[in-house]
């Protein structure tokens, strides 16, 4: 009977760990695609112009004038590229540093009773999505559709990181997760 119950907490520790790591990937995947994106603005720019002023959504984009900012930004885009390349840097830095942040999440992965702070760390930087995006956006002319719209990164990338602690919590409260971990480790 007691091996029974020991075998079926492993099995519930097992899972809590399996659902730790499923959310710590979608967000990592998240930070990846997002960071690669950062890398082609210009490409996907005129492919978001090409949707804003086909004729299925031109008629919608124009109401919440979308196709106008959409434009703007395209010009802008093509003019600092022509101009002044070196800008574009910037965004290259932006898509390395999504990068390096889903890097810093494999710690957790492995072991994430004893990582857990990365965890917060990640919630942490998604609530301070919300307050840059509305007050730097409000300084550069952002749309305040668009704003919202950068708002929901953060918001969105709590989601996972929540449920990942929620998890992550279970586990230290079992006492064992650093072992079931170090356990699958030495296998």
């Amino acid at each position: 009977m007691k091996q029974r119950m020991a075998d079926s907490g492993q099995r519930s520790e097992a899972q809590e760990l399996r659902a730790v790591r499923v959310w710590l990937a979608v967000f990592m995947v998240g930070l990846v695609v997002s960071g690669l994106t950062a890398f082609p603005l210009r490409t996907e720019v005129r492919w978001l112009d090409a949707v804003v002023h086909s004729h299925a959504v031109r008629p919608v984009a124009e109401r919440v004038r979308l196709v106008a900012w959409v434009d703007r930004v395209d010009e802008a885009l093509e003019q600092m590229g022509a101009q002044y390349p070196f800008l574009q840097y910037g965004t290259d830095w932006l898509a390395f540093a999504h990068l390096a942040i889903a890097v810093a999440f494999i710690g957790p992965w492995r072991d994430p009773v004893r990582n857990r702070w990365v965890i917060t760390f990640g919630l942490i930087a998604c609530a301070g999505v919300v307050p840059l995006a509305l007050i730097a956006g409000a300084v550069r002319g952002i749309p305040m559709a668009w704003r919202l719209v950068d708002c929901s990164f953060g918001v969105f990338g709590c989601v996972p990181l929540l449920m990942a602690r929620r998890h992550v919590q279970w586990m230290e409260s079992a006492g064992s997760g650093e072992q079931l971990v170090s356990a699958r480790q030495r296998k």
